[in-house]
């Protein structure tokens, strides 16, 4: 067998970041809680139990599980890394210009206290209490 057939056409960039893995091992998650919520419910009617009692029973513990799997899988995921120095990061600062008193604010900025910026040729004054931030 030729390298060059084992070498896949489509191009196309694939996905591997923390978010993806989560995925799939929620997903894996879903379908093994499935699979044991069948089989249960099947173990029950076949030992003689009320098929809809059975029922009721199932989906019950399968959203009661669901729920608690993913509340606890919520936990395990860790915070994200903050963005490398370039990117813009989400701030909430107000500034003031003390010539004509226009009000700025601003939603992002590339570091977390960036330098004023400049109306009426004047740097604006930081109105907005760093302690907040």
């Amino acid at each position: 067998m030729d390298s060059s057939e084992l070498i896949d056409v489509d191009d196309s960039p694939v996905e591997s970041s923390a978010r993806s893995r989560d995925l799939a091992i929620q997903r894996r998650r879903k379908l093994l809680l499935r699979w044991v919520a069948l089989g249960a419910g099947l173990a029950l009617i076949a030992f003689g139990y009320s098929p809809w009692r059975v029922a009721v029973a199932t989906v019950s513990a399968y959203l009661i599980l669901g729920t608690g799997m993913s509340i606890i899988g919520a936990f395990a995921r860790p915070v994200p890394e903050p963005p490398p120095p370039g990117e813009l990061r989400r701030v909430k600062l107000t500034y003031r210009c003390s010539s004509c008193g226009a009000e700025l604010r601003m939603h992002l900025a590339n570091d977390q206290v960036p330098e004023p910026p400049r109306h009426c040729a004047e740097a604006m004054e930081l109105t907005t209490d760093l302690n907040e931030i």
